[in-house]
């Protein structure tokens, strides 16, 4: 074979290399960024739930706001705001469309204080905690939430977190797998220059250098095209579903692609670490086997 065809052969080798890199990242990145938009849905969706304390018809106002301002300081409200029986009244008519105070002669409706939580006390068993303390206090009539959809939400997310999560692990060892089988074809072809390299009295580090050095090059190559084809990816969904998933969060987007750049360095250089390593074994002989 000549130089040159030898050459041509082994650029082919690297751009088999680099190509199947980097599909397998773009994979690994498509299921990152569903992952992470899955928690920002959740986080979104707990965020929006929250609960009513309705108000005793005895209690006085000054209780009532202090109440209110001590919610607002609680470490699981994300906002509390109090709403007074004539809002409430106010609010039910624009929503029936009639004065129902005139007809009644007098406001049914009782003063609340409407509250929204922080995501992570979002589920059913904060919330009963939450509701046995506030129904405890004497200003406090009841404690109302939807416990159904509370429930629901929260199994439907824990469900969803751990189908991905098993999904991610699953393809995350197949990358490993395709990437390191690939990684070893290539450095199978040059096994008699490792061997050359070892009759010559070179160490097991400097044979290793160079594989290494490149392996780093080609695993930043493969994960540079899996960001392109990423963003083309991101790009083109946005205009189908903007407002849904977070195409606008470049911090979290940022931090798909450094985790698709981390991942295409270590699994190419570990890859090319045990392969190499497993050349610099064998004796001449079983080179040919």
């Amino acid at each position: 074979m000549s130089h040159s065809a030898a050459r041509r052969k082994l650029r082919s080798s690297y751009a088999t290399t680099i190509i199947s890199i980097s599909l397998v990242l773009f994979l690994l990145g498509i299921i990152g960024f569903l992952y992470m938009n899955a928690t920002r849905l959740s986080v979104y969706v707990k965020e929006n739930l929250g609960f009513t304390v309705l108000i005793n018809d005895n209690a006085r106002e000054a209780e009532v706001i202090r109440l209110q301002k001590i919610l607002s300081a609680a470490p699981y409200v994300r906002v509390a705001e109090y709403i007074t029986k004539d809002q409430a009244a106010d609010a039910l008519k624009e929503e029936l469309g009639e004065d129902f105070v005139d007809f009644l002669g007098y406001n049914p409706l009782l003063a609340s204080i409407e509250v929204k939580l922080e995501a992570d006390w979002a589920n059913p068993d904060s919330m009963a905690v939450i509701e046995a303390q506030l129904n405890g206090l004497p200003q406090v009539k009841d404690v109302y939430y939807q416990k159904n959809l509370l429930d629901a939400i929260h199994e439907n997310m824990k469900r969803i977190a751990f189908v991905l999560g098993v999904f991610s692990m699953l393809l995350l060892f197949i990358a490993v797998a395709l990437i390191n089988n690939t990684i070893r074809l290539s450095v199978y072809s040059r096994r008699f220059i490792i061997n050359t390299m070892q009759l010559v009295g070179a160490t097991r580090g400097f044979i290793r250098k160079p594989f290494l050095l490149k392996s780093v090059l080609h695993g930043l190559a493969g994960a540079t095209l899996a960001i392109v084809l990423l963003s083309m990816f991101i790009y083109l969904l946005s205009n189908e579903i903007n407002g849904v998933l977070g195409f606008s969060n470049t911090l979290m987007i940022s931090l798909l692609f450094l985790m698709v750049i981390i991942l295409g360095i270590i699994i190419t250089w570990m890859s090319t670490f045990f392969a190499v390593n497993k050349y610099l074994r064998l004796k001449t002989d079983q080179l040919y086997y």
